[in-house]
């Protein structure tokens, strides 16, 4: 009888143990929840306050143009967007390319062209490409995006919040694995820099340096320096590349003849 009662006794121990030990993990998987929740909290909030300052909800009804390397680009935001871009080839060929909510159609002095799916893939991701860095940050909180606030730093003695982002390979473009990373100014939630990583064509690293910063109408546009730095230079030493004049510059990016559509009024 006593042998019973003590195996009895072992097993309620191991049984209750057993229970304390899921509730420890149960509590100790909530609180790991919880400070993830906290963090995409925070990034959303950082990603937030910076669209704000670019220009918030007029992004959602904006329609612009402007001149970018000496061909003329416009976006429409109303019940989904529509982008264009226009130029000439060397023949004077008037050609128009056309991307309403992801299709794409050509014109050739205004005659619908037939497009290979190889094309219809390297225009789209050209015009997409001027676009989303033309209206930088508004396209940050699209479904393919892929958001996590990666720390603080200094740069020339102001304070930045420091944002990493992926895309999802669903409506990420055919260059979703590239890596992207935002220096969001703390005071004004301005992006000043970015850089990114890229594999294709073997791959290459990019920072870039805002300047010529214009608000038209209420939606801020920004002019960027594009430096170089070795392929596999990790993106976070980028800043203190920048700042030692460890950088190559390439090109300007430059956004030219800026015209709100819908008031009509030319901004140089």
């Amino acid at each position: 009888m006593k042998k019973h009662f003590i195996i009895v006794t072992v097993i309620l121990l191991i049984a209750v143990g057993c229970k304390d030990f899921q509730k420890d993990d149960k509590n100790a998987s909530q609180i790991e929840k919880s400070a993830q929740e906290l963090s995409n909290e925070n990034t959303q909030s950082i990603v937030n306050e910076a669209i704000k300052a670019h220009g918030g909800t007029l992004y959602d009804s904006a329609h612009y143009q402007f001149v970018f390397r000496d061909k003329l680009y416009s976006f429409e935001n109303k019940n989904g967007f529509t982008y264009k871009v226009s130029s000439k080839d060397s023949l004077g060929n008037q050609i128009e390319d056309f991307l309403q909510d992801g299709k794409l159609a050509r014109t050739v002095n205004n005659e619908l062209v037939e497009l290979s799916k190889k094309d219809i893939a390297k225009y789209s991701e050209a015009l997409n490409s001027v676009i989303y860095f033309a209206t930088l940050p508004h396209k940050l909180n699209d479904k393919a995006v892929q958001k996590e606030a990666i720390g603080e730093t200094i740069i020339k003695g102001e304070d930045y919040d420091v944002v990493k982002v992926t895309f999802g390979k669903v409506g990420g473009g055919k260059d979703y694995d590239d890596v992207f990373m935002y220096w969001i100014n703390k005071k004004s939630h301005y992006i000043n820099y970015l850089a990114y990583s890229y594999s294709v064509n073997e791959g290459g690293v990019r920072f870039r340096s805002a300047y010529n910063p214009r608000t038209i109408d209420g939606i801020r546009f920004q002019d960027y320096i594009n430096w170089e730095a070795p392929v596999g230079t990790p993106l976070k030493e980028l800043p203190a590349m920048f700042e030692k004049g460890q950088l190559k510059e390439l090109s300007r990016i430059e956004t030219k003849d800026i015209q709100n559509l819908n008031a009509s009024e030319v901004v140089e």
